[in-house]
């Protein structure tokens, strides 16, 4: 992503931490019956400039907006893996919301007896 003059990268990013959706995840039978958590973790690059300068949040990359269209996209139909899960994240940031770059983190806690977490992460785009 280039400055208004065209020349170098902006560096600003949106973060969101640890979204905790509930949703119908995972390969084995049992799985598919019942709501397990997931936690994501998002970096997206933004030019927060034009919002900071003008104090408009139409400029703004509204992190509430962002949160309820992924718990919508993720809860709308079984899905088996955090892979998945995670390049839906990206396409749907990247297609609807014009995020040009953006860091991906899908965790599900639980997953794995005497481990906290598993998950996997992503980066796609550029800035």
């Amino acid at each position: 992503m280039r400055n208004e003059s065209g020349f170098g990268e902006i560096m600003d990013r949106v973060l969101i931490r640890q979204l905790k959706i509930d949703t119908v995840i995972g390969i084995y039978e049992w799985e598919k019956k019942i709501h397990q958590t997931l936690l994501i973790d998002l970096d997206m690059a933004w030019d927060n400039k034009p919002a900071a300068d003008s104090d408009d949040y139409q400029y703004a990359l509204c992190y509430e907006t962002v949160s309820n269209r992924l718990t919508a996209l993720i809860t709308e139909k079984p899905i088996e893996l955090i892979e998945t899960i995670a390049e839906m994240i990206a396409t749907c940031l990247m297609d609807e919301f014009d995020v040009p770059w953006l860091k991906v983190t899908v965790m599900k806690p639980g997953a794995v007896p005497n481990v906290a977490a598993v998950g996997v992460e992503i980066e796609r785009g550029y800035c």
